[in-house]
C-alpha cells in the first residue's frame, strides 16, 4: 500500500477553498449571483463613483472583464452608472435593490459560515486565530 503524501497546507487550503467556492456559488445561483459579481458588486457598494480600472485592479480581472460583468448589474437594476456619455469617466454606485440584495447575501454567507463552524469547530478556531494574527501589524 503506498504512503499518503506529506501534509501541504497549500493544497489543504485549496481544497477546502473549492468546496465552500462550490457551496457559495450553489447559493448565490438563485439569487443571480455569481462569486464575481458579488465580489464586483461588494467594490462598488464600498466605494460609489470606483473608476473601472479601479474595480478590475481590486478584483483582480482584466478591464474588459469587468466592463461586461458590470453592464450585467446595470442590466439586472443593481448597479447605477451614470457616466454622461462613452468616454467619460464612470460614476458606478449599488442601487437600493443591490442594497437589499446584500443584505440577502449577507445572511447567506452567515448560515454558510454557521454550517461550517458546526461541522469543522477546530479548523475554524484556527483559521480565525490565523487570520488575526496575519492582519496584525508585527510591533
Amino acid at each position: 500500500m503506498a504512503e499518503p503524501p506529506p501534509f501541504s497546507p497549500t493544497v489543504g487550503l485549496l481544497t477546502i477553498s473549492r468546496v465552500w467556492d462550490a457551496a457559495l456559488t450553489e447559493a448565490l445561483k438563485p439569487l443571480g449571483l455569481t462569486i464575481r459579481k458579488y465580489g464586483l458588486l461588494g467594490h462598488i457598494r464600498r466605494t460609489p463613483g470606483i473608476s473601472f480600472s479601479e474595480l478590475a485592479r481590486r478584483s483582480r480581472i482584466t478591464v474588459q472583464s469587468a466592463h461586461a460583468a458590470v453592464a450585467a448589474l446595470v442590466e439586472a437594476g443593481l448597479v447605477d452608472d451614470g457616466t454622461a456619455h462613452a468616454g467619460a469617466a464612470s460614476t458606478l454606485r449599488a442601487t437600493a435593490e443591490a442594497e437589499s440584495l446584500l443584505a440577502e447575501v449577507a445572511a447567506l454567507v452567515s448560515r454558510l459560515d454557521e454550517e461550517f463552524a458546526t461541522q469543522h469547530p477546530e479548523l475554524t478556531g484556527a483559521l480565525r486565530a490565523t487570520l488575526a494574527r496575519m492582519a496584525t501589524p508585527p510591533e
